[in-house]
C-alpha cells in the first residue's frame, strides 16, 4: 500500500522515469526533465527516494523478473513497469499483506497489461472478463467456485452450476457472492467497488463478517474492510469497457484523466485550475492520445507533454 501522500500514479510514474535512465544513453536533456519533474511536486522527489531504497529488491527478485528483464527494458517496457510499480506499492515495509505473496500479479492466473483486455471461458460454462492492468486467480473445488482479484476489474457472468456451488470473488477488502447474476468488482486503494448489471450480489466486508447487503441490479455500492458505503445508482455504462469504450456524463476533468489513466502507461494529470471542467462523451480506449487530442480540441486546453509517459493538460 502506498504511503501517505504517495498516490499510485506518482509511483508509476517515479518507475517510469527509472526505466527511462536505466534504458540506453540518456541525453542531457533527459535528466533536465527528470529534475524538473523531482522539482514540481514534493511527493515525486518522495517517490523517486523510496525507490532508491527498494532498488536492491531488484537483484533479489527471481531471475525471470529480475536484472535479465531491466538488461533487455527495450524489448519489455510494459513488464519493467509492472515489477517497479509492485515493489513501489509495497512501501518501505516491503510487503503487501492480505492472503498473497509477494508479487501476485506475476502468479496470478490470468492477467492483462496495462491497455488490454481478455475475456476467459471458466470450467463451469461461466465467463470473466479482464479489463485493462488485472490480475486474477481462479479456485474451482468441490464445494466452491472462488476469484481472488488481486488488482484491476472484472466482469463476471456467471452460469448455473451443475453442483451447485457459489461464486464468490474475493477482494482485498472482503467477498462478493453472486446470485445468479452479471456483475463488475473492480479493486480500488483500499476499497473495492462492486456494480451489478443483472439481479443481485451479497456483499460481506473482510473485517465484519457479520455485516451483509444484497446489491441489486442497477445498484453500485463501494466498500472497506470495515464498513459499506451508501448503495448509489449504477454508473451509466458501467460494462462499456468490454468494447474498449469509456462513456462519462457530465464527469469533472479530473476524474476522467484518473479513469483514462488505467488504459494508458506513465502519468497523466491536470492543473487543479481546469480540474472542474465538464468532460462527456463516448471515448475509445485502444489509442489514448486521440483522447487527449479529443479533449485539447473540445475544452479550453493545451497538451503540456514533458516525455511520451508523462502527459499535463493544463488551461490553453
Amino acid at each position: 500500500m502506498a504511503s501517505p501522500g504517495l498516490d499510485v500514479a506518482t509511483l508509476e510514474a517515479a518507475a517510469q522515469w527509472y526505466v527511462d535512465l536505466r534504458t540506453g544513453t540518456p541525453d542531457e536533456s533527459l535528466h533536465r526533465e527528470h529534475q524538473r519533474w523531482l522539482q514540481s511536486d514534493p511527493r515525486h522527489l518522495l517517490a523517486w527516494e523510496r525507490l532508491g531504497r527498494l532498488q536492491g529488491k531488484l537483484e533479489r527478485l527471481a531471475p525471470a523478473i529480475g536484472s535479465p528483464i531491466l538488461k533487455a527494458a527495450h524489448a519489455k517496457r510494459r513488464d519493467v513497469l509492472k515489477v517497479l510499480s509492485v515493489l513501489l506499492a509495497t512501501g518501505a515495509a516491503g510487503t503487501l499483506g492480505w492472503r498473497v505473496t509477494p508479487l501476485p500479479q506475476w502468479a496470478a492466473d490470468q492477467r492483462t497489461g496495462i491497455g488490454e483486455r481478455r475475456s476467459i471461458h471458466l470450467e463451469d460454462g461461466s465467463q470473466l472478463h479482464l479489463n485493462t492492468a488485472t490480475a486474477v486467480n481462479i479456485r474451482y473445488s468441490q464445494q466452491l467456485r472462488e476469484l481472488l482479484l488481486l488488482s484491476g476489474e472484472i466482469l463476471v457472468e456467471t452460469a448455473k452450476d451443475k453442483a451447485a456451488r457459489p461464486l464468490i470473488v474475493h477482494t482485498a477488502e472482503g467477498s462478493l457472492q453472486a446470485l445468479g447474476t452479471r456483475f463488475i468488482v473492480q479493486q480500488e486503494q483500499d476499497r473495492t467497488q462492486l456494480t451489478v448489471l443483472e439481479h443481485a450480489v451479497l456483499v460481506r466486508p473482510g473485517n465484519q463478517p457479520d455485516t451483509t447487503l444484497i446489491v441489486q441490479a442497477g445498484e453500485q455500492v463501494s466498500f472497506s474492510a470495515d464498513a459499506l458505503e451508501p448503495v448509489k445508482p449504477a454508473t451509466t455504462q458501467a460494462d462499456a469497457w468490454l468494447h474498449d469504450t469509456l462513456v462519462v456524463n457530465d464527469w469533472r476533468l479530473d476524474d476522467f484523466l484518473q479513469q483514462l489513466q488505467r488504459y494508458r502507461p506513465g502519468y497523466l494529470s491536470c492543473d487543479p485550475a481546469v480540474a472542474g471542467l465538464r468532460v462527456s462523451g463516448s471515448f475509445h480506449l485502444r489509442n489514448t492520445d486521440n483522447v487527449l487530442e479529443n479533449l485539447r480540441l473540445t475544452l479550453p486546453l493545451r497538451l503540456r507533454r514533458f516525455t511520451r509517459y508523462w502527459v499535463r493538460l493544463e488551461a490553453a
